[in-house]
């Protein structure tokens, strides 16, 4: 009678390779998606092909999960307790993958297809010393004009400018202070505009600032805008970003 050590394990090869798959799959996936950033950040890929492989990493995060799923069902069926262990862990994490791609699909279809955003639509702060720069990339250096500010006004009505009641100097002071605390590179600053250019940190796109001060009877009127060089939606970062920094201003 053979011993119980030497009995074939019950699935044979089966609970193992589907497994194995769901790591192999989970891995390529996860290149795939982190390298589609760092490969487009690093100037090594066109934004088209940044995509592709981030939309092929999305698509192996699905097939990677369903192996997993497999593997759980296999092992558990037939007590290999390793394999199921290893399905269900690359299933979780790939869900936890999914979820972010699948957020900015959402969240692109919920907010206007626009990228350049203003606090002031009837006379937008100008770009003067990037415009160099903006001239350079895909998106124009000028406000794109009414069917833009059609636009925001429906998908971004809360956003307005603000005013402080302080001195001009002190407000500069203070919207310079918010500048740098967000790390964004200055370009330029005079006594009421500052210039700056916002870096995202996985793609590396750059989205550039430009922040006006106003006197006014009422104290300190501060206008924003912010465009992104690249793109014809910015999935809503452009009013994120004005939204959050006049918020903190205001604090300050």
């Amino acid at each position: 009678m053979p011993s119980k050590t030497n009995s074939p394990r019950r699935g044979g090869k089966w609970p193992l390779i589907t497994a194995l798959l769901s790591v192999i799959l989970l891995i390529t996936a996860a290149l795939l998606m982190v390298g589609s950033g760092i490969a487009y950040k690093a100037e090594w890929i066109g934004l088209g092909t940044s995509f592709t492989w981030l939309r092929q990493g999305a698509q192996l995060s699905v097939a990677a999960a369903a192996a997993g799923l497999i593997a759980l069902v296999v092992g558990g069926i037939c007590r290999r307790w390793r394999p199921a262990l290893t399905g269900a862990l690359v299933s979780v994490v790939m869900v936890a993958m999914i979820a972010m791609p699948m957020q900015l699909k959402q969240r692109a279809q919920s907010v206007p297809p626009i990228h350049d955003i203003t606090t002031d639509m009837e006379n937008p702060p100008a770009f003067k010393a990037l415009a160099a720069a903006r001239e350079a990339a895909p998106n124009a250096v000028d406000y794109p004009g009414a069917d833009t500010a059609r636009q925001q006004r429906a998908g971004y009505p809360q956003l307005k400018s603000i005013v402080l009641n302080m001195q001009l100097a002190d407000a500069m002071d203070a919207a310079t202070a918010t500048v740098q605390k967000r790390g964004w590179e200055i370009a330029e600053t005079t006594e009421s505009t500052i210039e700056a250019t916002a870096t995202t940190r996985w793609f590396g796109f750059k989205d550039d600032v430009v922040i006006r001060l106003t006197e006014t009877e009422n104290g300190v009127q501060v206008d924003m805008r912010s465009a992104s060089r690249v793109g014809k939606s910015d999935v809503g970062t452009n009013a994120e970003r004005i939204q959050t920094f006049l918020e903190d201003l205001a604090s300050r």
